[in-house]
């Protein structure tokens, strides 16, 4: 197979999932589109948004679209580090310590209502999502591949909430919502519901391995140098804008870069285009800005500066 072949094998595979997925998501073509750009692009998924919209059937939809194992963590207040991580415990049959691993073990993890649980218990997610590992009563245990969190949370409920830290948002890839469905799609979603939940026809169309073989060719989307630097400047705007306290990282260039090439080879293309980069950045950057109070006093989002960003940076020419 020639490498030309290979990418259009992997453009037509991550469309499959999104199709899939879009069977059961109806209408929210562009935020299913996102979720499978971040799988394939090796990152981790906040969906946020109000209860009752599809956040945890989306998560499910994409974890049975491309099979392997799946474990739900739903977390409360009670939730313990351990109960996520694993626990050593001693057996007395073989008189020997045996580790018995957590919900976290498992290729797609659905971190369910996240900000319900203590901060302690949500920092025990940051080794699995950033490192792909877990360490326990010092010892380190590799997780499976691939390794996918998706987490939700309502923005709206505040009462018993622990809103999530700087660094633990900074994990996630991308962030994305759902939103009211349209009065059409939210009829149909009746019809379709009406006997069965679409979910139970759903099939994998992916294995773990094709997604594994997929997110390798997703670092090798050609990304020009220009692009490159269209990149850093865009990232570089976030952090000198008067209205940001904090802006993005180089982990969000790394994110923007790893998010663009995968958004590229979704749509068939083996190289990334201005547009690829403009299609991702607001659901890259947004949620790892921290704004000035005189900002937020003026009821500013950090989705509005990102897109302000986007207006001012002049984009390279396409040759």
């Amino acid at each position: 197979m020639t490498v030309s072949q290979e990418f259009e094998q992997a453009a037509r595979a991550m469309a499959a999932v999104a199709e899939a997925v879009e069977k059961v998501i109806l209408g929210k073509s562009y935020a299913v589109r996102l979720a499978v750009t971040t799988l394939f692009a090796e990152g981790h998924l906040l969906i946020e948004d109000i209860p009752g919209v599809g956040k945890t059937t989306l998560a499910k939809a994409l974890a049975k679209c491309i099979g392997g194992t799946f474990k739900r963590i739903q977390f409360t207040p009670d939730l313990l580090p351990s109960d996520i991580t694993g626990v050593t415990v001693f057996n007395q049959k073989t008189g020997e310590f045996e580790f018995r691993p957590g919900a976290v073990f498992a290729n797609i993890v659905l971190a369910d209502e996240i900000n319900r649980t203590t901060p302690r218990t949500q920092s025990a997610l940051l080794e699995a999502m950033g490192e792909g590992q877990v360490s326990v009563d010092g010892v380190t245990y590799a997780l499976p591949r691939p390794f996918f969190v998706i987490a939700t949370q309502n923005p709206i409920e505040r009462h018993g909430t622990y809103p999530l830290p700087e660094a633990q948002l900074d994990r996630f890839l991308m962030r994305v919502q759902l939103g009211y469905p349209q009065p059409d799609e939210e009829a149909l979603i009746l019809q379709q519901q009406a006997v069965e939940h679409p979910l139970e026809r759903l099939e994998p169309v992916l294995d773990s391995a094709g997604v594994l073989q997929v997110q390798r060719l997703v670092r090798q989307v050609h990304l020009s140098p220009a692009l490159r630097r269209y990149i850093v400047q865009l990232v570089a705007a976030t952090r000198h804008h008067p209205a940001i306290a904090l802006g993005a990282s180089p982990r969000g260039s790394l994110g923007l870069m790893r998010a663009g090439q995968a958004w590229a080879l979704l749509h068939g293309r083996a190289f990334v285009t201005p547009d690829d980069i403009k299609a991702v950045a607001p659901f890259v950057l947004s949620h790892r800005l921290i704004l000035k109070a005189e900002a937020t006093a003026r009821h500013l989002t950090a989705e509005q500066i990102v897109s302000e960003v986007l207006h001012n940076t002049p984009p390279p020419l396409e040759r």
